[in-house]
This record gives structure tokens, C-alpha cells and sequence, in this order.
């Protein structure tokens, strides 16, 4: 069992950049899938990118492609997610999830496929 905290959010202007990290407070993420969601405000949570256990392989939403990227460091345990030329449309608060898999190259994509849930950061991008 992990317990995840994310850090990183703020308030930013159009066009700026942010890193958002994700750690385990307990437990390790060396086992784990993990991904990043978010919801804006009033709207349903949505899948933002998943990288595997060895960072080998990672997936991105079509609405962030380009612009955001993610990676882990299996040294320090964390697992960043880039987002960069961020718009007004990116505020939301970002969650990371972690998901069980045995097989070091997968990635999941939907909410169900994770197991732990971080308490979110905020990302507030002005026009």
C-alpha cells in the first residue's frame, strides 16, 4: 500500500511551464504504474498521462500531447509530469494514482485500473 502526495501546482500565466511531482509518503513506486488525472472545476476527472514501472514506456492524452511529459526517477521515487505552453484550459487540480501491474512495460489509461489516489495539487492558469 502507497500513500501519494503531489506538489508543484500554483498560479501561472498563459504560455508558462510547471513540474508537478509525485512521491509515496509510504511504500515505494517502484512497483507501481502511475498516472496523472485532472478535473477542472464543475467537470469529471480525465486521464492527463501514465508512464510504466521503468519508465520505458508512457502514454498521453491527445489534449496534451506536445506540451506535457511524463517521467519517473526510481533513484528518489518521484514521478514528474512537465506541462509546458500551459492555456486557460489546463486549470484543474492534478491528481497522480497509482496502479498494481506485473508487467514492467504497461501503462493504464482509465481511473479504475488504479488503485491509490494522491489528495491533488492545483493548477490555476490565468489569461
Amino acid at each position: 500500500q502507497v500513500q501519494l502526495v503531489e506538489s508543484g501546482g500554483g498560479l501561472v500565466q498563459t504560455g508558462d511551464s510547471l513540474t508537478l511531482s509525485c512521491v509515496a509518503s509510504e511504500g515505494t513506486l517502484r512497483r507501481y504504474v502511475v498516472g496523472w488525472f485532472r478535473q477542472p472545476p464543475g467537470k469529471e476527472r480525465k486521464f492527463v498521462a501514465a508512464v510504466s514501472r521503468t519508465g520505458g514506456t508512457s502514454y498521453h492524452a491527445d489534449s496534451v500531447k506536445g506540451r506535457f511529459t511524463i517521467s519517473r526517477n526510481n533513484a528518489d521515487g518521484t514521478v514528474y509530469l512537465l506541462l509546458t505552453n500551459l492555456k486557460p484550459e489546463d486549470t484543474a487540480v492534478y491528481y497522480c494514482a497509482a496502479g498494481v501491474s506485473y508487467d514492467t512495460s504497461n501503462v493504464y489509461y482509465k481511473s479504475e485500473d488504479y488503485e491509490y489516489w494522491g489528495q491533488g495539487t492545483q493548477v490555476t492558469v490565468s489569461s
